[in-house]
């Protein structure tokens, strides 16, 4: 196969058109043209009025040698890679121990979905409810105000993903196409066809939902266990060495090969590890408020006379500021057509994410401002003190809305000029419980609200009207990424002081994102898998 990039062609093409721009590209006739694959599709959209099409197909051509060599340097026609998947090792027949694997986000989900392929049995251990169980009590503080620690928007099967705009794109480095097997997958487990080449696929809770529940039938039926409710307070290291966990309910199991895949917000178990003496050390991430939009603002201001197009849909933007007080403040998470909802996962806090079903048809558009803070800078000292400096602004924003889960709001124009608001405009926020307008000048910290008043305007001179005062800021966004780094060797992927523990995901502070933390889960797993066959 041939991988041909930069095709473009008008949003309304035909299939005659394509096939007969690759017979251009390729300088071959129709004769010699045999069949294509649509490898990626994105969208060109710098000129608002003329968007485009921008294929990569892979073409499967007569005499693939002798186009090679008369193209020769171009760089925009090569032999295809091979993008399948390859198993770096089987389970022998006598397997005498199973790996254990905490957490079951998509880093959690995919080691122990390799683990299982692979013939391992894993065993999965889950803290929170089945995905199905775990909805219903999302919803019970999105409808009624209560909120369950052990299930909620970040504890749980399928992780703090599955409550998102479930976006299935990352900016890694992957030279072994391991997205490419993370969305094999998903498809395989009844996401659409199109993840497997729109450039910027998403998918959406209520699809992410089925997926995972099928993702785990696989792994049972291929010998791996799942328990779920089962929280582990301890892990049993013995002369530096992982022997096994402690379960809440006092039971121990065995084990010399953990995979930690905890999640961002495993608060508790981040200082469980660091009194056991694993290291950790604190990381950068970054804190702010949920903006939102109508819809058809971004579209227009996005996508000109195209906007509302259905092939389209709603759009989204990517956009960063740097402050004169030297904070970096960009958007994040963005999601079209989406809601901002309620992501706490301890009692008397509010924490804000945002989620888009897969038909992102809300009337609001909505994303994270938020600013860049460093532990050298900001919360120096001990390696938890990121989790005690986010805890510190998300109890500050419970108390702002009413000490009700409701979330403090504000009108930007109200932002921008200081004062508190106390009515909404064209805006409603999608925010449940609720939101509760206030002012929001105290609910980060000084340096964070003046680069983002610093900030809005100038957006603006990118996205038209972004600076709407009717537009509704809701507080606050504090677990855009870990606070610690679980820090681990290059090699081997374990603990740089605790041998046979795998940190792993986003918990661990090595992904930002459903794709990047599936990817770095195969990783870890493939680690895992060829410690036992060596000390087998």
């Amino acid at each position: 196969m041939l991988r041909l990039t930069e095709i473009k062609l008008p949003l309304a093409h035909s299939k005659n058109e394509l096939q007969t721009e690759i017979l251009k590209k390729l300088g071959i006739a129709a004769d010699d043209f045999i069949s294509h694959i649509v490898y990626k599709r994105g969208v060109d959209a710098r000129k608002k009025n003329c968007i485009l099409y921008s294929y990569t197909l892979d073409v499967a051509v007569r005499d693939e040698a002798a186009i090679l060599q008369r193209v020769g340097t171009n760089p925009h026609i090569k032999l295809a890679p091979d993008t399948s998947y390859h198993f770096v090792t089987h389970a022998p027949q006598n397997l005498a121990a199973r790996p254990v694997v905490i957490g079951m986000g998509p880093a959690g989900l995919f080691a122990g979905l390799l683990l299982a392929q692979m013939g391992f049995r894993p065993l999965i251990l889950e803290r929170g409810k089945a995905v199905r169980e775990r909805t219903q009590d999302t919803w019970g503080l999105w409808r009624k105000g209560v909120l369950n620690p052990e299930s909620n928007v970040q504890f749980g099967e399928g992780g703090a993903g599955t409550f998102s705009d479930g976006k299935l794109y990352s900016q890694i480095k992957d030279p072994r196409f391991l997205s490419r097997k993370v969305l094999d997958e998903f498809f395989k487990a009844g996401a659409p066809a199109e993840i497997l080449y729109e450039s910027h696929p998403h998918i959406g809770t209520f699809k992410l939902v089925g997926m995972v529940e099928k993702m785990r039938a696989t792994i049972e039926s291929l010998g791996g266990e799942i328990r779920f409710q089962s929280r582990v307070d301890d892990i049993v290291i013995n002369d530096g060495e992982v022997q096994g966990v402690m379960l809440a309910n006092g039971e121990h199991i065995a084990t010399n090969h953990l995979v930690l895949a905890i999640g961002h917000s495993a608060r508790d178990t981040f200082a469980m590890i660091h009194q056991r003496g694993i290291y950790i050390e604190a990381k950068p991430f970054s804190i702010g408020f949920r903006i939102e939009h109508p819809q058809t603002l971004i579209d227009r201001a996005r996508l000109g006379t195209n906007a509302g197009n259905p092939q389209l849909g709603a759009a989204d933007y990517k956009l960063v500021y740097h402050a004169s007080n030297g904070r970096s403040v960009y958007s994040f998470c963005m999601c079209p057509g989406g809601t901002v909802v309620a992501a706490t996962s301890e009692v008397g806090r509010v924490v804000t994410n945002g989620m888009s079903q897969y038909s992102r048809n809300e009337r609001n558009a909505n994303a994270g401002i938020v600013v860049g803070i460093t532990p050298e800078i900001d919360y120096p000292g001990d390696p938890l003190a990121g989790v005690a400096f986010q805890r510190h602004w998300e109890s500050r924003a419970y108390e702002l809305g009413g000490a009700t889960y409701q979330a403090p709001g504000q009108l930007v124009g109200d932002f921008l000029a200081g004062r508190a608001s106390t009515k909404f405009g064209n805006v409603v926020p999608s925010y449940t419980p609720g939101v509760h307008l206030t002012d929001l000048s105290t609910a980060l910290p000084d340096y964070a609200i003046a680069a983002i008043r610093e900030a809005l305007p100038a957006f603006a001179k990118q996205i038209k009207n972004f600076d709407l005062p009717d537009a509704v800021l809701t507080g606050v966004e504090t677990r855009t990424s870990s606070p610690i780094r679980i820090k681990r060797n290059a090699d081997d992927m374990q603990s740089i002081n605790t041998r046979g523990l795998y940190p792993t995901g986003e918990g661990a502070g090595y992904a930002g994102g459903i794709l990047s933390a599936a990817v770095d889960g195969i990783e870890v797993a493939e680690a895992v898998a060829l410690s036992i066959m060596r000390k087998n």
